[in-house]
C-alpha cells in the first residue's frame, strides 16, 4: 500500500505543472488532497478531474494574511508539500529588482509562511510529512539565475534545518531537486535544457521519494551530477567552467 494513500496532504501550487501531476500521482494512490493556489477556478476543474474527493483552498503565498486564513481553514493535515514558484531568467546585468523580489519572497518567504503554519502543530503531534520541491539550481549560483537560484538555495537549506531539528522525531521531511521541467516557466528560456522532463515524469521522481526513506533526491539523473560534481569544485575552475561566456 502507498504511503500516502487516506492521509490529507495540503499542496500548495498544485493548478499546474508539477504541482497539478503530482496531484494526480498522489489521488490516484488514495490520498486526500487540500489543493492550494491563487486561480480557484483551475483548482475546482482539477479537483473535478482526480479520483476521490478533494478540498480546494485559494491561497496567495506572498501575503501572510492570506496563508494564515487558508491554514485556519484547512486544519490539521498529515501532509504538506511546497511545489510553488515563479521565475524569469535574469543575469545581473539585467537585473529587475521586482521580478528578483517576487522570486525570493514566493519561492523563499512563501514557503516559509505556509510551514511556519504547519509545521510547529506536526511537530507537538511528533507525526507528519514535509516535502519540498526545490531546483537543481539551488546545488551553486549560476548565471543569469540572479533572484531564482538564491530563492531555491534558500528552500535547500530549510529543508536541511528542518531535518536536523526533526530527525529524531515522527515527522518526515523530504526535498526533491527537479531539473528542467516543461511548464509554462520553462518555455520563458532561449537556452539549451539538458534531459527536459514532462511534469508527469517528475510527479514519478517525487513519488518515488514519498514512498521512500531517503532525504532528498535529485533528478534527472546523470544532469543531476553536473551539480552535485560542481558543488565539490573549487571555486576558480568552477566559475570558470560554468560562469557567463
Amino acid at each position: 500500500m502507498s504511503r500516502v494513500a487516506g492521509k490529507r496532504y495540503w499542496l500548495v501550487g498544485a493548478s499546474e505543472g508539477l504541482g497539478r501531476a503530482l496531484a494526480q500521482a498522489m489521488a490516484e494512490r488514495g490520498a486526500r488532497l487540500v489543493l492550494s493556489a491563487r486561480n480557484a477556478d483551475r483548482l475546482a476543474d482539477l479537483a473535478a478531474s482526480l479520483p476521490g474527493t478533494h478540498e480546494v483552498q485559494a491561497c496567495d503565498v506572498a501575503s501572510a494574511a492570506s496563508v494564515q486564513a487558508a491554514a485556519d481553514a484547512i486544519g490539521p493535515v498529515d501532509g504538506v508539500v511546497w511545489l510553488a514558484g515563479v521565475y524569469w531568467p535574469m543575469s545581473a546585468a539585467d537585473w529587475d529588482p521586482d521580478k528578483a523580489e517576487a522570486m525570493c519572497d514566493i519561492n523563499l518567504t512563501g514557503c516559509a509562511r505556509v510551514l511556519g503554519r504547519v509545521v510547529p502543530g506536526m511537530a507537538a503531534r511528533g507525526s507528519g510529512h514535509v516535502v519540498i520541491v526545490g531546483s537543481l539550481a539551488a546545488f551553486r549560483g549560476l548565471p543569469g539565475a540572479i533572484g531564482y537560484a538564491a530563492s531555491k538555495a534558500g528552500t535547500m537549506v530549510l529543508a536541511e534545518s528542518l531535518q536536523a531539528d526533526l530527525h529524531r522525531t515522527g515527522v518526515r521531511v523530504q526535498l526533491a531537486n527537479p531539473g528542467f521541467i516543461r511548464t509554462r516557466l520553462t518555455d520563458k528560456n532561449d537556452f539549451s535544457m539538458p534531459q527536459l522532463m514532462e511534469p508527469d515524469q517528475a510527479a514519478a521522481e517525487v513519488m518515488t521519494l514519498m514512498e521512500g526513506n531517503r532525504f532528498s533526491r535529485s533528478f534527472p539523473v546523470p544532469f543531476a551530477w553536473v551539480f552535485r560534481l560542481g558543488n565539490l569544485m573549487p571555486d576558480r575552475l568552477y566559475f570558470r567552467l560554468f560562469g557567463a561566456k
